[in-house]
């Protein structure tokens, strides 16, 4: 694949928890992931700088442990541990297909994947290793999208691009509402005013303040991460239009 078809040279891939589990409620289907991998490897062979954040609510959502009663920085912390896990699995399924990954958490676990630093995740994308980043933020209160939206600035991503089960963002839920309509391009004032469901408002907002653009896209279809990195007019995307 020649570079020059490539419209981004460094993403920020954001997958949810729930993606990994395809059909299943809990888990990882391991036919999903393996799916996942082999788009990830047709990309990086492209040349292009993959960096990763997963979600957890495959496994343990920390939003969940609250509503149970449970102290809400332990849920959340509970939730970090999960991505981990899927960071894991994800990093084992691509390294057997010979795309060399590394796994980096903003929670110290030596013996599992290195600390988060931020020069050393860029270097790792300079050398064209695919970069997953675990245990969110580090801290309790703050989402995986957010996570994804600090991480992709702090690397230099030129783009989010949110995994999806669906075509794009809609004006009400596709699967309920058949006439929902489906937006081409929203401004993040838009998203946050309508409270539609692209990514938490925390996340939103840093993305507005910092002008990172964010590609809503379905990635149930195969090969549709390649042609967003080649920049097909799939899915939403979310940027200043105003």
């Amino acid at each position: 694949m020649s570079a020059e078809l490539v419209r981004y040279k460094r993403v920020l891939l954001k997958l949810s928890g729930e993606a990994l589990a395809g059909e299943k409620a809990f888990g990882i289907d391991t036919d999903i992931i393996e799916r996942i991998a082999d788009e990830i490897k047709v990309v990086h062979e492209m040349g292009v700088e993959i960096a990763i954040v997963i979600g957890g609510g495959n496994i343990f959502r920390g939003i969940a442990g609250t509503a149970q009663g449970m102290d809400r920085a332990t849920s959340d912390y509970m939730g970090m541990l999960a991505t981990v896990m899927n960071c894991l699995a994800l990093q084992d399924t691509l390294e057997k297909r010979g795309v060399y990954t590394r796994v980096l958490s903003a929670i110290e676990m030596h013996q599992l994947c290195e600390p988060y630093i931020r020069r050393r995740a860029v270097r790792h994308l300079e050398k064209k290793r695919v970069v997953i980043f675990a245990a969110g933020t580090g801290n309790p209160y703050f989402t995986t999208d957010t996570a994804a939206s600090l991480r992709a600035m702090e690397v230099g991503a030129e783009v989010i691009m949110k995994a999806t089960k669906v075509e794009g963002v809609y004006s009400d839920d596709p699967k309920k509402n058949p006439s929902a309509k489906m937006y081409k391009q929203l401004d993040y004032i838009d998203v946050l005013k309508d409270n539609l469901k692209v990514m938490d408002a925390t996340a939103i907002s840093l993305c507005m303040d910092n002008d990172l653009p964010i590609l809503v896209f379905n990635l149930t279809k195969a090969g549709n991460l390649r042609r967003v990195i080649e920049g097909e007019d799939i899915g939403t995307f979310v940027r200043r239009t105003k």
